[in-house]
């Protein structure tokens, strides 16, 4: 029987022709904005590590000077100076400990056809391939040793190997970067964690083209490509002046064995202040914090309010389009009164009819669903061609897709729960008087 309701609400399709277009027009429209701004969101405020996200950990450390500070205040910045990155990389805390910040650099292709080009990268110590476990498609990480010597090594994202040398593999070679050669040890494979916690300040900037050791990076004086605070007091000019500064402009992780660890991390932490303070640094006895991953993206304001607030006003537009929808179906179904008479007094009953009713009203959510799908696509075409942050976001998971699917239904079936009621409130006599 419902196989046989089904194909009527396909066949009502065509009855009202108009009516039902505009029904599922609305309908479409509803959902694909809500989906559009929810697909976003969802991507913004995912898990982008779930199998080991409550096990990596970011310290955040106040150097700041005590002038115009308030206890209790939160830094200025979440980001680490070079002392203290340091110390934190040779005090063997946790399984892995990775320093890194954002680079920038020109490369020089072998290739005649390709001009001079720069590329946006990180600088990373060697923990930071298997903490983050990335896939390799040619090559391996470079070693510990290699940070030792700071030797210019790369590791290269598969998008910028297969411009430079197509679907080869490139590992041995040498390309020239900053006007120095870099041996090529590994390709990573397609790896694109969304958002990308591990540089938070830029958590969906263009996704990094290549990895260099961190060492080798500060020994070729490299300059940062993102924010910079130095809120600790002056700086000396130059480069070591801003090693020795208390400048904060790195980013470091720490993975743990377990979770549990976490408190003993904290007590190293602890300890570590209170001894920088004997040196005369850390004025500000502030509190040290640890924070997992998804604790950084909602300290770092990943996803602010305003991404939140956009989802709700696209969820406000989705429930005035349903509005518009149950005064759609009460003027369809109005008019087969005459017909649910018929069927009343033939001895359906109102189940029968409410069945029959609500199935049409869902025949309908899914055309509009297929219809609202293929918006929803098109919205976040346009929206990724507004920038590269956006085209990392603005993409549809099957998650969501299933969620397209069951949101324009349940809809429907919302949208059309009253005018059904309203369709087997019809009295049989009266119907049949008036024919």
């Amino acid at each position: 029987m419902l196989k046989y309701y089904f194909l009527l609400g396909l066949r009502s399709l065509r009855r009202n022709p108009a009516l039902t277009a505009l029904m599922i027009l609305t309908l479409a429209v509803g959902v694909a904005a809500s989906v559009s701004t929810l697909t976003i969101l969802h991507v913004m405020s995912g898990d982008p590590i779930p199998h080991k996200s409550n096990r990596l950990f970011t310290p955040v450390l106040d150097n700041g000077t005590t002038k115009g500070y308030v206890p209790g205040a939160k830094p200025g910045d979440t980001q680490l100076s070079y002392t203290d990155a340091m110390n934190l990389l040779a005090s063997k805390q946790g399984e892995r400990r990775a320093a890194l910040y954002g680079v920038e650099m020109a490369i020089e292709p072998a290739r005649k056809d390709l001009g001079a080009m720069s590329s946006a990268g990180s600088a990373a110590s060697s923990d930071f391939f298997a903490m983050l476990d990335t896939p390799f498609l040619y090559g391996q990480a470079w070693n510990a040793d290699s940070d030792t010597k700071a030797e210019d090594v790369v590791v290269l994202g598969r998008s910028l190997s297969e411009k430079l040398f197509g679907n080869s593999n490139p590992v041995g070679q040498s390309l020239v970067m900053i006007g120095h050669q870099f041996k090529i040890v590994g390709v990573l494979d397609t790896w694109e964690p969304s958002p990308r916690f591990y540089r938070a300040s830029d958590a969906f900037g263009v996704y990094d083209q290549f990895f260099i050791p961190f060492s080798t990076a500060i020994r070729h004086e490299i300059t940062h490509d993102g924010g910079m605070s130095c809120s600790g007091g002056a700086t000396k000019p130059g480069w070591q002046g801003r090693l020795e500064s208390e400048c904060t402009w790195l980013s470091f992780w720490i993975e743990l064995k377990s979770p549990s660890q976490r408190q003993d991390l904290q007590a190293y932490l602890d300890n570590y202040a209170k001894e920088q303070y004997k040196l005369g640094r850390f004025q500000r006895q502030a509190k040290n914090q640890l924070f997992n991953v998804m604790e950084w993206l909602e300290e770092a304001k990943v996803v602010g309010n305003d991404n939140r607030l956009s989802a709700w006003l696209a969820f406000g537009f989705l429930l005035l389009c349903l509005v518009n929808t149950v005064g759609l179906l009460l003027a369809k179904f109005s008019v087969r009164a005459s017909e649910v008479g018929v069927r009343r007094a033939l001895g359906a009953s109102r189940r029968e009819i409410f069945t029959q009713f609500l199935i049409e009203s869902s025949v309908i959510g899914l055309v509009g669903g297929v219809l609202g799908l293929l918006m929803a696509f098109g919205a976040l075409a346009l929206i990724a061609m507004q920038s590269k942050e956006l085209t990392v976001v603005a993409h549809m998971d099957w998650e969501m897709l299933a969620l397209t699917f069951v949101m324009s239904i349940c809809a429907a079936i919302l949208a059309g729960l009253f005018p059904t009621w309203r369709a087997c409130q019809v009295t049989p006599a009266i119907q049949l008087k008036s024919q």
